[in-house]
């Protein structure tokens, strides 16, 4: 009886003790991609220490966030474009979190927040949106200078099982690249539009087409608590940033002198025709206006 009840204390202290170091190891990752997603190098050494003793089952998430962290990465390869799985999606969920907990002045204790995720039904669609976010964060981060005119993303490849997921890559991607023009389009008095033109030449493509030409918006839209923002629609957030990227676009063509052709290129090939996607934009008079002159 004695050593049936030992073998049943060594299961549970293995079982307690590999729990444990499942979260420190989540916490450590959460502290390293704080400390590093930035313009900070990991010093020598730090990757290697980073990826040493980790369980199988974190490996993905580890090799990810040591991507996102470092300046000579593969963020942008296959391997990492790819959608990983469920377990993956939610430790890299779960190291953000903890990411954003040791930002705050009042935190919360780290193992209690990472117990609340790991038992939280977190809809798939949140996954993914924190996924690509952290992506193209370490993009915008850690590749410079800007410049994303050779990559053709096949959104095929990527493990992408919908219309929803395809849509979230690229409302991702373009949320990264309006970022790169903003200042020139909305800081700068008068509006820089040839420095501005420069960078959306650097767009990359989608599907072998013109990043304009990406138009597979019309998937479900759904609810999500968004930046400090609280819960909002999806769409709403991200297609009314596209839509802004858009216009900037064809500001920018009839400031610098563009051809009819090129103008009418983005205007027809894009959703800037597309009126039943109108009402995600802030500016769905001046859509409306647009396409009426364009006319």
């Amino acid at each position: 009886m004695k050593k049936i009840t030992f073998t049943l204390l060594a299961i549970c202290f293995a079982a307690f003790s590999f729990s444990q170091t499942e979260n420190d190891k989540l916490i450590e990752l959460g502290k390293a991609y704080k400390t590093f997603m930035f313009t900070n190098e990991p010093p020598k050494g730090f990757v290697k220490d980073l990826q040493a003793n980790v369980a199988e089952n974190l490996n993905p998430a580890t090799g990810f966030i040591v991507q996102t962290i470092s300046t000579d990465n593969d963020i942008l390869k296959q391997p990492y474009l790819a959608l990983p799985d469920q377990q993956t999606l939610k430790f890299i969920y779960i190291i953000h979190a903890i990411n954003i907990n040791i930002r705050e002045e009042k935190q919360l204790d780290n193992n209690k927040l990472i117990d609340s995720l790991k038992a939280a039904d977190i809809p798939k669609n949140e996954l993914v949106d924190n996924y690509y976010n952290l992506l193209f964060t370490a993009v915008g981060n850690k590749i410079k200078p800007f410049n994303l005119s050779k990559i053709d993303f096949k959104l095929n490849e990527y493990n992408l099982t919908n219309d929803t997921e395809k849509g979230i890559f690229f409302l991702q991607c373009m949320e990264y690249c309006g970022s790169e023009i903003w200042g020139y389009m909305n800081i700068v008095r008068p509006p820089n539009t040839g420095k501005a033109l420069d960078y959306i030449k650097k767009f990359p493509m989608f599907n072998g087409l013109k990043y304009y030409q990406f138009d597979d918006l019309n998937f479900p839209d759904f609810e999500m608590v968004i930046a400090d923002k609280g819960k909002l629609s999806y769409k709403s957030y991200y297609i009314n940033k596209y839509y802004d990227v858009l216009l900037s676009h064809m500001i920018c063509l009839n400031q610098e002198g563009a051809k009819e052709k090129e103008i009418q290129n983005l205007l027809l090939g894009s959703i800037l025709k597309e009126s039943n996607l109108y009402k995600y934009s802030k500016n769905k008079e001046k859509l409306e206006k647009l396409f009426k002159e364009q006319k």
